[in-house]
């Protein structure tokens, strides 16, 4: 038996939408998120409702409400996320499991395990050391070289 790990694109998701909120500067609801992440109003409900027990975001009901920011984006980093998504898995390789008794598999595994504990625990210090305002300034500067390499072409013609 072969155990596969489904690709969780949570904190992707996440993460895009927390850059449109501080992009918007309001807040916005949850149908907006949701177009922003590709899914459903209840799925960013839930999603959020860890972010807003860390502090990272709050909602507001009624009319002008929604889900904003409640955090400094500097302060804030990509492992902070990550744990709010309830730390999911990170490596999407399983282990063989077809032979439980067998030496061979057993040492796979061993060797497999620990390889995958390293790896694991690498890229969450790796996201430890990225702040959501890191986030925003990459996808500002790429905004700015956009328009600036539109407005060149643009005069070019």
């Amino acid at each position: 038996m072969y155990c596969y790990m489904r690709r969780d694109s949570r904190l992707s998701g996440i993460l895009h939408a927390l850059l449109h909120m501080a992009e918007q500067g309001r807040p916005m609801t949850s149908a907006e998120l949701a177009s922003c992440m590709q899914t459903n109003a209840v799925v960013v409900r839930r999603t959020m409702a860890g972010l807003r027990e860390r502090g990272i975001v709050r909602s507001a009901k009624g009319h002008g409400g929604g889900w904003e920011l409640a955090c400094d984006l500097s302060q804030v980093t990509l492992k902070d996320i990550y744990d709010a998504l309830g730390a999911p898995g990170v490596l999407a390789i399983g282990f063989h499991l077809e032979n439980p008794s067998c030496l061979v598999e057993q040492a796979v595994n061993r060797s497999l395990a620990g390889a995958f504990r390293e790896a694991e625990a690498f890229l969450i210090g790796r996201l430890g050391d990225i702040t959501l305002a890191k986030l925003a300034e990459d996808y500002r500067s790429s905004l700015a070289y956009r328009h600036s390499h539109k407005q060149r072409h643009n005069h070019d013609l």
